[in-house]
């Protein structure tokens, strides 16, 4: 696999964490939004896992 596309990877896996942290801290979380973040984070974490 490509160095930068796994950098792009990487960055986009560290983003969606961020985001689910953020949903996580307001008053009334869309968990519905927490769980689609999830399985972006969970794909993107399988395509690195097949390098």
């Amino acid at each position: 696999m490509d160095i930068n596309h796994m950098a792009s990877l990487e960055t986009k896996h560290a983003k969606l964490d961020q985001k689910i942290r953020q949903e996580g801290l307001r008053p009334m979380p869309d968990q519905s939004l927490i769980n689609q973040f999830k399985k972006q984070k969970l794909r993107i974490k399988e395509e690195l896992s097949h390098c």
